[in-house]
């Protein structure tokens, strides 16, 4: 990011506008958000809305130097993971209740 941000207030895109700053269709940003697999987001009103910084970290998290390097973590696809817990990519600390 420039410098030139400094100092404003943090801006929120809406799917549309976070799905083009990502280069993804916004059908595949709905479908990351709904498996999970993809950046934080907030919810306002009706509203689904991404901070900048919320999507520059999800990208980030994919940064590689080359083919062999593991990386620090991994921007999974937009489809079902097994073992998965939807909660925008971060694990979640929660039990399941088991229904008797």
């Amino acid at each position: 990011m420039s410098d030139s941000l400094a100092g404003l207030p943090q801006r929120f895109l809406r799917t549309p506008e976070a799905a083009r700053y990502l280069g993804l269709s916004g059908r595949t940003l709905e479908k990351h958000r709904t498996y999970g697999t993809g950046p934080t987001y907030r919810k306002i009103g009706g509203r689904v809305v991404y901070a900048l910084d919320d999507l520059k970290a999800w990208v980030d998290r994919g940064i590689k130097t080359s083919t062999a390097d593991p990386g620090q973590g991994t921007v999974l696809p937009a489809k079902r993971h097994p073992g998965l817990v939807p909660y925008a990519g971060k694990e979640r600390c929660v039990q399941r209740a088991v229904r008797a």
